[in-house]
């Protein structure tokens, strides 16, 4: 393949705190084994990525929710550093969202896509999604936006349960406060009690019907669109494994061929005019078999090495050929190579691969962030059991009540008990039993 001009460095920007983020290890070595010189602004606490042997400089990044004065402040920062121009790779929503925003004003530090700049928020939008694909004829689930809590009620009759509730804006969503981008909805109550809290998520809820999981169905898209409007690189895949079981991370995926993938998602990007790396996620309808767009992320999604072709081309090192005006090579398909995140998929890392295979953490010329993982992910699975222990240990017996106010009474009611209180511990926010850092990881 053509070699990527290294006198141009890359900048992977992610804002959003998320340790277990393998897709920034894949950029950080797919362009460190060519030569390229890598800085990532991304919280490094605790985070393997600062050990592989490719990171030229971890940089401290905005803080979540930043403003985009901000951003640019943090990256202007960074280019100081850098002292050349670069490409600018972000690794999330939150961080393309802002990229396209502020492209004029980062230019000439940074590298980027030419194409409108508000077009990344309206397609990580969920509610603009669904708009998108019914003017250019991509199969979507039918999604409603309520605007009561009672309406959210009746919307879940009406679409049917077990549904799909998302908040619109999910890179808005506060770490914390128990509330995931996307929850799978059993009853009108659940609906209801979630619109309740649609202040707290910071976007408007919506309500989907739900298209169940199953064998063959469910299938992702990456690629990189370059200035002509083609897409390179990447390709379609399908997901054989996932955390939670049927949804969310992508734990085992395999490169598969489907022309009905690709055509979608060339209709869809055309009509667009968009430009730059994508992720697609797509759920084929067991009745129909039409190919439904879940999601459409304008960045790497964190199995794009699933991608890496016979020549090692990736949507990563397209998109730095393509910025960098060098020519893209024609692509060599290598249909069947598997992705495994070895710590949600131990035995399949452990299986034989006939058709090639890339595990996440592990590289044979980048042995330190695999074991930084290992080192993590116990303490991070021995946190979550003594939480869940904690939570099933048998309540106080209850005190009898005292015969004249306390001091509590005295000053106003006391505060009622948080739903995500562990037991025993007021105050204290427990620990749901999902891997919140881990489904951050990716939305397929």
């Amino acid at each position: 393949m053509s070699s990527l001009d290294i006198r141009f460095p890359a900048v992977l920007l992610r804002i959003d705190r998320n340790p277990f983020h393998h897709g920034t290890l894949g950029a950080v070595r797919s362009l460190g084994r060519a030569g390229v010189d890598v800085h990532v602004v991304a919280d490094s606490t605790g985070s393997p990525v600062r050990s592989s042997r490719f990171v030229r400089q971890m940089h401290p990044p905005p803080r979540p929710g930043a403003s985009l004065g901000d951003i640019a402040h943090a990256l202007r920062r960074v280019a100081a550093r850098v002292g050349r121009p670069a490409v600018l790779i972000p690794m999330d929503d939150a961080s393309a969202i802002a990229a396209a925003r502020l492209r004029e004003e980062l230019a000439p530090a940074y590298l980027l896509p030419r194409q409108p700049g508000a077009l990344p928020e309206l397609v990580a939008g969920k509610a603009e999604l669904a708009e998108i694909c019914a003017a250019v004829g991509v199969p979507h689930p039918v999604t409603l936006v309520p605007d009561s809590a009672e309406d959210a009620a009746a919307a879940a009759w009406r679409l049917g349960l077990p549904l799909v509730a998302k908040w619109s804006r999910p890179w808005l969503v506060p770490a914390g406060i128990g509330l995931r981008s996307t929850v799978l909805v059993r009853s009108a109550r659940e609906a209801r009690e979630l619109y309740l809290r649609t202040s707290e998520a910071g976007s408007a809820l919506l309500l989907q019907a739900y298209l169940p999981p199953g064998p063959d169905r469910d299938w992702f898209f990456h690629g990189y669109v370059d200035r002509s409007g083609a897409v390179r690189a990447g390709g379609p895949g399908r997901k054989h494994l996932a955390w939670p079981r049927g949804a969310e991370l992508t734990t085992v995926g395999q490169w598969t061929p489907n022309p009905q993938v690709r055509a979608l998602a060339e209709r869809l990007t055309g009509a667009l005019g968009y430009r730059g790396i994508l992720d697609l996620d797509f759920r084929r309808c067991g009745s129909t078999g039409r190919y439904h767009l879940l999601d459409f992320n304008p960045r790497p999604g964190a199995q794009f090495r699933l991608f890496t072709d016979g020549a090692g081309l990736d949507v990563v090192r397209a998109l730095h050929l393509d910025l960098t005006h060098r020519p893209l090579p024609e692509q060599v398909p290598s249909a069947g190579r598997r992705f495994v995140v070895e710590n949600y998929a131990p035995l399949t890392a452990l299986r034989p691969a006939p058709g090639g295979r890339e595990l996440v953490w592990y590289a044979a010329d980048d042995r330190a962030p695999g074991l930084a993982m290992w080192a993590l992910w116990c303490r991070h699975v021995v946190r979550r059991l003594a939480s869940r222990a904690l939570r099933r240990r048998p309540a106080p017996p209850a005190l009898p009540a005292p015969s004249r106010p306390g001091p509590r009474d005295r000053c106003g009611p006391a505060r009622p008990p948080h739903p995500y209180d562990l037991p025993g511990l007021p105050g204290l926010p427990g620990l749901s039993g999902d891997f919140r850092d881990d489904e951050k990881a990716s939305s397929c």
